[in-house]
């Protein structure tokens, strides 16, 4: 990719720009031309193509758990995607909603698949994929069991 910066003109209202500022300040961007980089870069990556390609991603659900059956149905379809669900977070919001965040691991395009399920079951509220491609560097061998876990269970199998 380039360097070479490039300079153009983009014309908004004021009231939507006079916002666009304030969350600039909120956020802390010292400059208009970094956020819309960012901007352009987060709707470049939520365009880009799936593919079999190996990301990491998190998957955020809003639901009504009081909906017949809807935890089963979302611990089923978790259960069926296996060794691509690293994590789960699980947080009561309310009486009635349930905030989870799935953190995934896998191609692309089967959590992109999954993601789609999960979002459409009935009682899910609201939710969104983030999908970050996997930095280039060697492969993880055997995730699924960090490193002190392993030193625990030699000094265990060791007595």
């Amino acid at each position: 990719m380039s360097t070479d910066l490039l300079r153009f003109g983009v014309a908004m209202e004021s009231e939507l720009l006079e916002r666009f500022d304030a969350l600039l300040a909120r956020r802390g961007y010292s400059t208009r031309s970094e956020a819309l980089r960012d901007l352009v870069r987060a709707a470049l990556a939520d365009d880009a193509p799936v593919g079999g390609a190996t990301v990491a991603a998190t998957l955020t659900l809003v639901y009504d758990h009081h909906v017949r059956e809807l935890t089963e149905r979302l611990n089923a379809m978790q259960h069926d995607l296996g060794a691509f669900v690293v994590s789960t977070l699980h947080v009561h919001m309310t009486h009635e909603h349930c905030l989870e965040v799935i953190v995934l691991r896998g191609p692309a395009d089967v959590l992109k698949t999954a993601s789609d399920r999960l979002l459409a079951t009935k009682g899910v509220l609201q939710g969104k994929l983030v999908v970050a491609p996997m930095p280039s560097a060697p492969a993880v061998t055997h995730s699924h069991v960090p490193a002190s876990t392993h030193r625990y269970l030699r000094k265990r199998q060791s007595k």
